[in-house]
């Protein structure tokens, strides 16, 4: 099948990622532009991983004040070159990531954050919960796992689903943009702020 360079600059486009990868992708998936995306995001992924062992110590440090005043965040999210810093998506997409904190209010960024204590406090309320129960203790454990994994998707910044599309986490948000960049992006950390609240 011949790929036009009209179907090579969408999905450049839609991706961002660069023209010789769109090509493949097209001919790759007999010029379907969806299955393309998917295979790009796929080797996106695999490519930021490989990218998140480097150094990132360059970024931004952005406020958020939630309209009305009463909730403010500041995070830190870094990248390895100030280049990537100055663009104009990297500061869309920390500004994202600040109203994200202050509208779904985790307490972590990711889930090795979570103090061991408060996972094991966790885990045992939901084995408390299901007491009583005429289940195997496997298919139990199973339950609390799912629970443990709940909450994590609750509390941990990079586990919620992101507030502008409820298909993706804020994971996967970082890892694209860590994919269309070519750097390893990280968020740092985060403080929110809530009027009356400790």
């Amino acid at each position: 099948m011949q790929i036009t360079a009209d179907q090579v600059k969408q999905l450049r486009e839609m991706t961002g990622a660069g023209m010789m990868e769109c090509k493949k992708a097209l001919a790759d998936t007999a010029g379907d532009v969806e299955k393309a995306i998917d295979l790009l995001r796929k080797s996106g992924i695999a490519k930021a991983e490989k990218r998140s062992e480097r150094g990132a110590s360059e970024g931004l440090v952005e406020s958020y004040i939630h309209p009305g005043n009463r909730v403010g965040v500041l995070i830190e999210v870094n990248c390895e070159t100030d280049f990537v810093a100055r663009t104009a998506e990297f500061g869309a997409l920390v500004r994202d990531l600040a109203m994200q904190v202050a509208a779904a209010g985790p307490d972590y960024v990711r889930r090795e954050d979570v103090p061991a204590e408060r996972v094991a406090r966790e885990r045992a309320i939901f084995a408390a919960q299901l007491e009583g129960q005429n289940k195997p203790a496997n298919i139990l454990d199973k339950i609390v796992d799912g629970k443990v994994d709940k909450f994590f998707s609750e509390v941990c910044l990079l586990e919620q689903t992101y507030i502008k599309d409820d298909k993706k986490t804020i994971g996967d948000l970082v890892k694209e943009a860590g994919s269309k960049t070519g750097e390893n992006i990280v968020v740092r950390r985060f403080s929110r702020f809530r009027l009356g609240q400790d």
